[in-house]
């Protein structure tokens, strides 16, 4: 029963981490077409939940990753990241 947890426990981190970085490339996305310079990935996200929803930077930085997918659900449909590098490719534990 431990192996069957251990493993379930991962798969749940390594899709929780997905869905992080899916949300980090949307970031890049929303800062280039925002026009933000020197600003990417969590930063760009942040940028704009302040200057849309007039939200504290204290707030928006607290909030976890998934309520900002669920705040952003809209902006976020249709977006696909670009294919992995393969620097980036995940190897499949067996």
């Amino acid at each position: 029963m431990s192996e069957e947890r251990n493993e379930a426990r991962r798969r749940i981190h390594a899709a929780t981490g997905e869905l992080n970085y899916h949300l980090e490339c949307f970031g890049d996305q929303l800062a280039k077409t925002s026009g933000y310079k020197d600003v990417d990935g969590m930063e760009a996200i942040w940028l704009y939940l302040i200057r849309t929803y007039h939200w504290t930077p204290a707030y928006v930085k607290g909030m976890n990753p998934e309520d900002i997918r669920l705040v952003l659900s809209n902006e976020m449909e249709g977006f696909t990241n670009a294919p992995p590098t393969k620097d980036r490719q995940v190897t499949k534990r067996p």
